[in-house]
């Protein structure tokens, strides 16, 4: 009996340490995407706001560079994370934050600044809101990421489709989907950072854990963003 007892409470040690430094993690991964966020929204505003800048970034072949550099960049990360420290992702993706509010800047001059920040808080809500869910849910919803993965699949080639049709209606459609598939993103991603975290930390590998809170909070940093701009196609005032 004295022997059930050391081990019953040696499990009850065991798994208030996993629950403990799982706080620690999302906190960490929730801290690094907020950074992220500010990060996005002051280069975004800054350069929105400067016709000079504007005009410099969104002539000719500049703008395409501007476009796709976000893009470039998340590939680039992928390839070198292996070889990259916890800190050394960390500032690249504080460097690829700000490198997104370059790329959607325009977003102050195409939409009106009422507009902007209400889907800023619409989105927070949301966001807030599915990320609890899937944090907290005992539901396995690991099996939507394929289903969400072909989604976003199938919204690109909407949207590339839709530069020479120039069709409102399939953008207006290509919107509201691409709100639904980034909501339940937020949740699937949420839910497989905390699934991912439990599964390693009996390692207590603290060099992967940086990593894998600085890749957690990409992850869901991408999701608001999408989320916040396929919202603001959706229901942004115009200029």
């Amino acid at each position: 009996m004295a022997q059930f007892d050391t081990i019953r409470t040696a499990g009850n040690v065991r798994t208030a340490e996993i629950d403990e430094g799982l706080r620690a993690h999302m906190n960490k991964v929730y801290g690094t995407m907020s950074v992220g966020l500010l990060l996005t929204f002051a280069a975004a505003w800054a350069v929105g706001n400067n016709a000079i800048l504007m005009q410099t970034l969104f002539t000719g072949m500049t703008r395409y560079l501007v476009m796709f550099a976000p893009l470039i960049m998340i590939f680039a990360f992928s390839a070198m994370l292996n070889r990259m420290s916890a800190a050394g992702a960390q500032l690249f993706f504080y460097a690829f934050s700000a490198m997104m509010g370059v790329s959607m800047s325009y977003i102050f001059v195409v939409f009106t600044g009422i507009s902007i920040a209400q889907t800023f808080l619409i989105t927070s809500i949301a966001f807030a809101g599915l990320s609890l869910y899937g944090y907290t849910t005992r539901k396995d919803i690991s099996g939507w990421g394929g289903f969400l993965i072909m989604g976003v699949i199938g919204l690109v080639v909407a949207m590339v489709v839709n530069i020479w049709l120039q069709s409102p209606a399939i953008m207006f459609a290509v919107s509201a989907i691409g709100v639904l598939i980034f909501a339940g993103l937020t949740a699937y991603d949420t839910q497989k950072i905390k699934n991912d975290y439990i599964a390693h930390a009996a390692h207590g590998d603290s060099e992967w854990l940086g990593k894998a809170a600085i890749m957690g909070a990409i992850n869901l940093y991408l999701d608001f963003i999408n989320m916040f701009q396929f919202l603001l196609m959706f229901m942004g005032g115009r200029e």
